[in-house]
């Protein structure tokens, strides 16, 4: 596997807070979300983009992957946003409360107007509307890189409460996970609201991890340690990997198509999943030296 890229722990840091975006560059995050929408209040809309702008060409943020998520088109700030942060080089744009395929449209048309023409898109989906219409929108613009999970609107939409076990929004995960396979997005878990709560976070960051998510999406610092060592893999995980491969290759080498380790058939499929769980500690350690 080549050009893997890790997503463990996305933090998001309101555009606001400029001692936040000074420690982001500090961090152990894998990436950071310079947010400009829910975490920054009205009057600070135009404060937060110039100091966004401000603390990305000053850079310094090292391998981490740079996100900005821009306000809703619903409102007045949006194509503000996106002139201010076209030719920054971030890595992508992430489009708040996406429920169908013709936001994307308006949002190239201004990214290509102001010189972003190779900047990627993520998308976030926080309303039913969003997850019924999942498909579309990942199918909607070859820009799109990530579904990003917001289940803070959704629960609200649906009338809902949040849950140790998220069984009233698993639908809506697992459709999500399903669209972002079937087209080749990374999928990004929710935020965990109590960032005190590490017990909480850590069994939502195992429980994301089982289902499939590539990462977790953060609100605080104190939740990146929790979420990389969940969504990396241990050095546990790294021996069977090694192992599974190199049962196959000797049952290979004998012309057999599966091997036995343990008392357990391994098949292709299996050696697909240890390469790809080997490729990820390999990238991780790639990226943490140039940090």
């Amino acid at each position: 596997m080549t050009g893997f890229r890790p997503r463990r722990s996305m933090l998001f840091m309101p555009g606001s807070n400029a001692r936040a975006l000074e420690k982001a560059r500090s961090l152990p995050c894998d990436g950071v979300i310079f947010d400009l929408e829910d975490a920054v209040a009205p009057d600070a809309k135009n404060t937060a983009r110039e100091q966004v702008v401000a603390a990305v060409r000053a850079g310094g943020y090292g391998r981490r992957e740079l996100i900005v998520r821009i306000n809703g088109l619903d409102t007045p700030w949006w194509r503000s946003d996106i002139e201010a942060i076209a030719g920054l080089g971030i890595d992508a744009v992430l489009v708040p409360k996406v429920e169908d395929a013709r936001v994307f449209a308006q949002v190239e048309e201004e990214l290509v107007w102001h010189g972003g023409q190779k900047m990627a898109l993520w998308a976030m989906l926080e309303t039913p509307r969003a997850f019924l219409h999942a498909e579309t929108i990942a199918t909607a613009t070859e820009r799109l890189e990530c579904l990003v999970i917001g289940t803070n609107d959704l629960v609200k939409d649906l009338h809902g409460q949040h849950t140790r076990d998220r069984q009233p929004v698993m639908t809506a995960l697992g459709l999500a996970l399903l669209v972002a396979r079937t087209y080749g997005l990374v999928a990004l878990d929710s935020v965990y609201n109590d960032f005190k709560d590490s017990a909480g976070f850590n069994a939502e960051c195992k429980q994301g991890r089982a289902m499939g998510f590539d990462g977790k999406t953060l609100i605080h610092p104190s939740q990146i340690e929790g979420a990389n060592t969940a969504f990396g893999p241990s050095e546990a995980e790294l021996a069977e990997a090694a192992r599974i491969i190199d049962a196959f290759s000797a049952a290979k080498a004998e012309d057999k198509g599966v091997a036995v380790l343990d008392g357990r058939m391994i098949e292709d499929l299996h050696v697909k999943q240890a390469r790809r769980l080997l490729a990820m500690a390999e990238a991780i350690s790639n990226t943490a030296e140039i940090s």
